[in-house]
């Protein structure tokens, strides 16, 4: 039976190196960004959230579509933790069913948008020429529309009420944020010595933008897209709250607070508890974004070597 040979009681690669080093690099980001931070206080309310997504059923005290008209608009109290709304529905189990449609349009959007937009603007920015052209006449096209009017169109014209049309309207919505940064990462990268030096060795375009152009321009794709998530979980209950997302009753945070505005001065908790929950998740993605931002930023890094000591003192 073959086995790594044993260095000081651990086991190393054929090449000498220990094994557990081979993971090193995949976790160095992730351990630095905990060390920040904002981006654990982000982390831990986001995945909080997941938590309460998937565990639903168990956290909830009632169906988050039970009647209780007797009921209505009660405050919170012991039977009802968070008060009722109009219907005598439980505020705090429609919450944590809300959670669900809010996280799964938030990121399924962005991965849309991200799939679509990323190879256009890779494409564009390493061909040029017509293929240029066109794809920013695209984006400038779809650029002069507010995305949320952009979206308001799309579901209107794939029917509203359905998550997948959701997802679809959001998601194109925002393809022309990550065609722009696609297009000017890969304008910046293309140039470079180690691309030139690939074309010499006869490697095909197609090779050349997957294999080295993508994973060079993914840290500002990154912290575009965490903040986006942010965005389409706005976006998701924007567009519940004009009617044409998530229908009643199921829950989802936007077609709450729209049942709770009519109420809002004799009843303010059946507003305020959605949008309360949509503010902490909105702010959550967006710290991450932010702590993204700052330990992928290559000018954040060259600034922080720059103050370090250098051993060495300039004529």
């Amino acid at each position: 039976m073959n086995s790594l040979p044993v260095t000081a009681g651990r086991p190393v690669d054929p090449d000498g190196a220990p094994a557990a080093s081979r993971w090193r690099p995949a976790l160095e980001p992730l351990a630095a960004l905990l060390r920040d931070r904002t981006a654990a206080v982000g982390l831990a309310i986001v995945l909080g959230f997941v938590l309460v997504a998937v565990a639903a059923p168990w956290l909830a005290p009632y169906d988050a579509e039970e009647q209780h008209i007797a009921d209505a608009l009660q405050g919170p109290s012991a039977t009802y933790r968070l008060g009722t709304d109009e219907y005598g529905r439980d505020l705090l189990s429609r919450v944590i069913y809300g959670t669900r449609p809010a996280l799964l349009i938030g990121v399924l959007s962005v991965l849309l948008s991200m799939a679509i937009g990323i190879p256009l603007g890779i494409l564009a920015g390493y061909r040029m020429g017509w293929v240029d052209r066109a794809t920013s006449w695209f984006v400038d096209l779809m650029l002069s529309f507010p995305s949320l009017l952009m979206a308001l169109l799309i579901v209107t014209l794939l029917g509203p009420g359905q998550e997948l049309t959701v997802i679809v309207a959001i998601g194109l919505s925002h393809v022309p944020v990550f065609v722009r940064l696609a297009r000017a990462s890969t304008l910046v990268v293309k140039n470079l010595d180690f691309i030139t030096a690939s074309r010499a060795f006869g490697s095909r375009d197609a090779r050349i933008m997957c294999r080295h152009i993508m994973p060079n321009i993914l840290g500002p794709i990154v912290i575009m897209g965490t903040l986006s998530i942010a965005g389409a979980i706005r976006q998701e209950a924007s567009l519940s709250f004009l009617g044409l997302g998530i229908q009643p009753p199921a829950p989802s945070w936007g077609n709450m607070i729209r049942e709770g505005t009519s109420d809002i001065l004799q009843s303010p908790w059946v507003a305020v508890v959605p949008g309360a929950f949509l503010s902490l998740s909105v702010f959550a993605f967006n710290m991450i974004g932010d702590a993204l931002r700052d330990l992928l930023d290559p000018r954040g890094l060259t600034s922080n070597t720059r103050t370090r000591p250098s051993g060495r003192r300039r004529p």
